[in-house]
């Protein structure tokens, strides 16, 4: 290879590992000035370790700078490794700021700047005589560095990948539809060829006889054809799912990173501005190893920084005054994650002063807004564009900037944030964010005649209002969930679609509960489709600025659903008042069908109840077969909709014995299940079922069309 490109390769690699290790560093000598002689020897060998590598990779790039503020490091800590001593405050801030220069430095190198005149060209005269050069120790084999840009391609690509394996599902769906087809044309030229052979008299053995002979015997080649071509389609999807699941799951996995990623130099930070205002703090982390998408994570650092910020310099109180209140003298900042299915709780928590919430209230009244008594309202205040208690301006706060600003770029993720405060105590940030931002889980919903995607990580609640569940209060339409009275609004008019037509009279309207920044909303809906994992893609550049809208997804059947902005949609139903069209036709309800649901997976039981209870039936539900024949023998059923494959009793037996009892045997059955052969539709219609739906190829329109039809 080329000599200078072989020094230009050295060098990208370094740059690249340097990386890691300027984190590495810090963390380290953050631990080291609080750990007792039990970590410490191990924390110096590490740094020792770590700086020595610094070292040899920047002797073998040619960073001459590098290596000589290394070799110092190293002969700093060489000597408290020798003499087994703690090194002072002193001594840590200068290695810290040593480590700082090399960060810097590093950032000159990748924009090819002269590293002279750099903060760390002139700190390596106050850095101690390190030890002499030690060979560089030989890199690791058998891993290499993927480009954030190289691995968004492969994502991209994957998706592509999925989107045609559910376009799939849709072809095999219209080549059902065709047996279908075929196999009635079968019953109808049986029924035809009877009725001519009646009306002419023909002889079974004459030309009439031969004619059908012919047509029977095209229609058999034509349900043998589509036998095959389904049978290959089937085959087909199965060896695309085999490829595009397990590349679907690695790629997820290249995106991860810890959450602890995304929380490097927080302690650095807490330590400074604790040291700046005589404060002693210590920042913990608590689910630094839970893993989330690398682009969430860097979008995570701008706000845990500003929330520590603000921890140290507006929570936690002096030494003396936490000594007075009978509190530890040195105050505590906790930074967690927990995962919570395909989201990520993160919290930022203090045990300080709490905030000011008789100063929030204060503000709020010169500023003319809404008189809130409730504490946890009280303290949202804090999110609104500009709002502030201080009362004086400083480097770290006091803008009446800052707080708005993180809700703002938690909201750019599909997340939520909210806060807790009990004063005296300490003050709690809680920030959900999804798992990744390629994926995202979400509610499909109908409005306005459009498919809508709702995240998953904004909804609260599903249910099922009646036109005179709705009241006005305070001149706007509310309706009581749980207890509390929530405004409503119509998700069509909010967005500026169509209207719906009014619902007809007694008739149950979906109710969507999203909720974004501890403000809930009631959207009613014309209907609810399904819950899925969409596969993201941004909006083209004439909607990008489409206040209501976050990104775009595409369906298994290839239509495009757009994913709504809740925050927006929240602040602009908030924004309306004045009665709903939810309000209208009144009457005396009729009577709500009953439908018991039989599944042995918790999750799919939950997400069907959601729809069919948001579609107005009244739901039982039932783990597998057996209990669902004991609750239709006690209480009975308008409809039961079941699954196949369930322990004890099975959906193909379930339905049997629903057809022999004279009770119960006209029953509507509707049999959802993954099973999609040909011979198990059979079985499943020969069993008695009413109707057959295979999960892979239907929503939850087909279930609810399916209950329509049967249920007249």
């Amino acid at each position: 290879m080329d000599p200078d490109r072989l020094q230009a390769k050295l060098r990208a690699t370094f740059l690249s590992e340097l990386e890691e290790h300027v984190r590495s560093l810090t963390a380290d000598l953050l631990s080291l000035e609080r750990a007792g002689p039990d970590e410490r020897a191990e924390l110096l060998h590490r740094l020792f370790r770590t700086v020595h590598s610094v070292k040899g990779s920047a002797r073998a790039a040619s960073v001459e700078l590098i290596e000589a503020a290394a070799a110092r490091m190293e002969g700093l800590l060489a000597t408290a490794r020798e003499t087994q001593t703690a090194p002072g405050h002193a001594t840590i801030d200068l290695l810290l700021e040593a480590v700082d220069g090399i960060d810097e430095a590093s950032q000159r190198l990748r924009d090819q700047r002269a590293l002279d005149g750099g903060p760390l060209a002139a700190l390596v005269t106050r850095l101690a005589p390190g030890q002499p050069p030690a060979p560089a120790p030989p890199a690791a084999l058998g891993s290499i560095r993927l480009g954030v840009d190289r691995l968004d391609r492969l994502q991209a690509l994957e998706a592509e990948l999925r989107a045609a394996r559910h376009a799939s599902d849709g072809v095999g769906a219209h080549i059902g539809a065709l047996q279908d087809t075929v196999r009635r044309w079968e019953q109808e030229w049986e029924g035809d060829v009877r009725a001519l052979r009646a009306a002419t008299r023909a002889e079974p053995s004459g030309p009439f006889h031969a004619i059908s002979q012919r047509q029977r015997a095209r229609l058999d080649r034509l349900r043998a054809d589509l036998d095959r071509l389904a049978a290959e389609a089937a085959a087909a999807r199965r060896r695309v799912d085999g490829a595009a699941e397990p590349l679907a799951d690695a790629l997820r996995a290249l995106r991860m990173v810890p959450f602890g990623d995304a929380c490097l130099g927080l302690d650095r930070t807490a330590r400074d501005l604790a040291r700046a205002s005589a404060k002693d703090v210590e920042v913990v982390f608590q689910g630094a190893d839970v893993h989330l998408d690398r682009a969430v994570a860097e979008a995570l650092r701008a706000p845990l920084l500003h929330l520590v910020r603000n921890a140290v310099d507006h929570g936690v109180e002096p030494p003396a005054d936490r000594t007075a209140r009978g509190k530890p003298a040195r105050g505590r900042i906790v930074v967690s994650a927990l995962l919570r299915g395909g989201e990520v709780e993160v919290s930022v928590e203090d045990d300080g002063r709490g905030l000011d919430l008789e100063a929030i209230a204060a503000r709020a009244r010169r500023d003319g807004l809404a008189d809130e008594r409730d504490p946890r309202a009280l303290a949202r205040l804090v999110f609104l564009p500009g709002f502030s208690t201080a009362h004086t301006v400083t480097d770290v706060s006091g803008r009446g900037v800052g707080l708005d600003a993180v809700r703002a770029g938690i909201e750019a993720l599909q997340g939520s944030i909210d806060v807790e405060t009990r004063p005296g105590a300490g003050t709690r940030f809680e920030l959900v964010v999804p798992l990744t931002l390629v994926a995202l889980r979400a509610l499909l919903v109908r409005a306005g005649g459009e498919t809508l995607a709702v995240p998953a990580s904004h909804l609260r609640r599903v249910v099922a209002s009646r036109p005179e569940d709705v009241r006005a209060i305070g001149g706007r339409d509310t309706v009581v969930v749980d207890g509390a009275a929530l405004p409503v609004a119509v998700l069509a008019d909010v967005l500026g679609l169509p209207a719906p037509p009014p619902p007809p009279r007694a008739a149950s309207v979906p109710l969507v509960v999203v909720a974004a920044g501890g403000r809930p909303v009631a959207l009613a809906v014309e209907a609810l489709v399904a819950e899925q994992e969409l596969q993201i893609r941004g909006l083209g550049a004439r909607v990008r600025r489409a206040p209501h809208l976050a990104g775009a997804a595409i369906l298994p059947d290839g239509a495009v659903s757009l994913i709504l902005h809740v925050p927006e949609v929240v602040a602009t139903a908030l924004g309306r008042s004045g009665p709903t069209a939810l309000h209208r036709a009144l009457d005396a309800p009729r009577r709500r069908r009953r439908v018991l649901l039989v599944d042995d997976s918790p999750t799919t039981r939950t997400l069907e109840r959601s729809i069919l209870e948001g579609a107005g039936y009244l739901v039982a539900t039932a783990a597998d077969g057996d209990e669902a024949w004991a609750i239709l023998e006690r209480e009975g059923a308008d409809a039961l909709v079941a699954d196949v494959e369930m322990p004890r009793l099975d959906g193909f037996a379930l339905t049997e014995a629903v057809r022999a009892s004279p009770r119960l045997a006209g029953l509507p059955v509707v049999l959802v299940t993954a099973r999609e052969t040909e011979a198990d539709r059979a079985r499943g219609l020969a069993s008695g079922a009413s109707a057959y739906l295979v999960k892979s190829t239907f929503d939850q329109r087909s279930l609810l069309e399916t209950l329509e039809q049967l249920l007249g």
